[in-house]
């Protein structure tokens, strides 16, 4: 073979060779990133949690009317203000009951002093018997001095007893139209803050016919205290008891959890919706000091704490695969898959009792396209 085709032919060799080679460098498979977390010894907790998003209650809440219809005619509060217990919310317009409160205190006064008038003639009548008995010992007074004396006692002691009764019905007539009076004005029960305010002065409010629900005149609440009212899955609801330790997260102060204790399981179950029957529960702020930023209304969610592990190894709930399987990441650069036993469980923690060590590496961007075992990986070292 001449020198010249010999040579062409060895550079034609080598090219086709680093052409191959460069075709199998680009066409390898790339490293999938995956985001890894380490297992480590901590807390984990059993818990369950509503299926809905439950409501920050306050303690005390009344939307009160008042028991008879009528026209507004004083509004002292408006809405937020803070009132205590018996101020006056709103009064109905009452000057002719208002008059016949001042008549009847004017009856008391009248029946009161001519009870006393008549009473102590009833004493002068009394005394004066008595002074006709001693004279008649002696000798000194008649027998009809004595009989007329003793029946003009009895006598105003009759009209005293009389026009004390006559005193007293007259109080009671009194406190009738004091209780007409009270009726149209509608007063606090409660120490509290007014939510709600519905009715202007010169207004009529009526009262709710019954079986037919209407806004209430006002909207009273005792923010000083509040609790979370969220429905829990009868399927978990068996599970849960009275006094049991609860956590409370809030849309409105995310990132915070406070502490709490379960007050009250409801007695029955729910059917809101069809295929979804549920348990009301209730949880109390452990500190109602927490409670100082929050309103009635707020959206919250609750975690009831069944059972509870300290030190124990807990990998995030994130990286666990259907049928107990997890993706380590290995020395190696691989993903391997393993199975575990995993213990006490919540949306944050598992506790894992077989198939890891302390140290290992899971993946928990299960999610990501790519992310199999024995698939080729690397840590995405953009996300914390």
């Amino acid at each position: 073979m001449p020198a010249k085709r010999f040579k062409l032919f060895i550079t034609l060799v080598f090219i086709a060779a680093a052409v191959t080679a460069l075709f199998v460098w680009l066409s390898r498979e790339k490293p999938v990133k995956v985001i890894v977390k380490n297992a480590d010894t901590g807390a984990v907790q059993e818990t369950v949690a509503n299926t809905r998003a439950g409501t920050i209650e306050a303690c005390r809440r009344a939307g009160i009317s008042p028991s008879i219809g009528g026209q507004i005619s004083s509004l002292p509060v408006k809405e937020g203000d803070i009132v205590e217990q018996g101020q006056v919310l709103m009064e109905l317009w009452n000057q002719d009951i208002q008059a016949q409160y001042e008549l009847a205190q004017s009856e008391v006064k009248a029946a009161t002093a001519n009870a006393n008038q008549v009473c102590v003639r009833a004493e002068v009548a009394n005394r004066e018997s008595e002074r006709q008995n001693k004279l008649q010992k002696k000798n000194l007074s008649s027998e009809e001095a004595v009989d007329r004396a003793d029946g003009e006692a009895r006598a105003q002691k009759a009209a005293c007893n009389a026009a004390r009764a006559t005193s007293e019905v007259s109080k009671a007539k009194l406190k009738v139209i004091r209780a007409e009076l009270e009726r149209t004005r509608l007063s606090a029960p409660f120490a509290g803050i007014v939510a709600e305010v519905n009715g202007e002065i010169g207004e009529f409010v009526t009262p709710s016919p019954v079986g037919i629900p209407t806004p209430p005149a006002v909207d009273l609440m005792d923010i000083s205290c509040l609790y979370v009212s969220a429905p829990i899955d009868e399927v978990d609801a068996p599970r849960i008891r009275v006094d049991m330790k609860a956590n409370i997260s809030l849309d409105a102060l995310a990132g915070e959890v406070f502490s709490g204790t379960v007050k009250r399981i409801a007695p029955y179950v729910l059917e809101v919706e069809k295929q979804a029957r549920t348990v009301d529960v209730e949880v109390d702020f452990i500190c109602q000091q927490d409670c100082e930023n929050m309103l009635p209304g707020y959206s919250a969610d609750i975690e009831v704490i069944l059972d509870e592990q300290d030190d124990v190894l807990r990998i995030p709930t994130e990286a666990i695969l259907e049928g107990n399987k997890v993706l380590v990441f290995t020395a190696d650069n691989l993903l391997q898959q393993r199975e575990i036993k995993a213990g006490l469980s919540n949306w944050e923690w598992t506790q894992i009792t077989e198939g890891l060590s302390e140290g290992d590496e899971v993946v928990v961007s299960v999610e990501r396209e790519g992310v199999e075992d024995g698939a080729a990986a690397q840590r995405d070292t953009s996300v914390r």
